[in-house]
């Protein structure tokens, strides 16, 4: 294949190849680097979103619980054990409520029977975890071990833990 160029001059001819003419390779390039962003970089950000929604969304859970709790005293702070049952079944499904403990006093001790559980006072502590599953292949390759598993989730290794005073 021989063309005239400018360059070369009127009178002499260049040879030029397939190679050498790479009109539309840009076009070509393109979707290789879009495939490249969307799948190693834009989806893992999507799973992270995903993370923070899950953990704004604990956190509501965290918080809705408390006002719960709050109109739903327990009415004897030195026996606990069935208002705890009671009170924990109507937590959000999804993340669910542990280590509910009534706390009397600054120095963090569960309340029992005495002097301090009737003057101190009195707080409620619990924690959640989060579980997150990975929305993207690469990731769930990445973070999942058994292939098999297809509803990969696993619980965040930080648990929310909330606490405020009731009395």
């Amino acid at each position: 294949m021989t063309e005239r160029t400018v360059l070369a001059g009127k009178n002499k001819l260049t040879s030029t190849t397939l190679l050498s003419d790479q009109r539309g390779a840009v076009a070509f390039e393109t979707t290789i680097v879009w495939v490249f962003m969307m799948l190693f970089l834009l989806l893992p950000l999507a799973d992270l979103a995903n993370v923070g929604f899950q953990f704004i969304s604990a956190w509501g859970a965290l918080r809705a619980f408390g006002q719960y709790v709050q109109y739903n005293q327990p009415p004897d702070v030195t026996n606990t054990s069935g208002w705890i049952t009671s009170v924990v079944a109507n937590a959000d499904p999804r993340f669910p409520i542990s280590n509910l403990q009534v706390i009397c006093g600054d120095t963090g001790n569960v309340c029992s029977s005495g002097n301090d559980a009737l003057s101190a006072i009195k707080y409620y502590s619990y924690t959640t975890t989060v579980t997150v599953s990975p929305l993207t292949p690469i990731v769930r390759a990445a973070l999942c071990a058994s292939s098999n598993a297809n509803p990969c989730s696993f619980p965040l290794s930080l648990p929310l833990s909330y606490s405020e005073r009731f009395q």
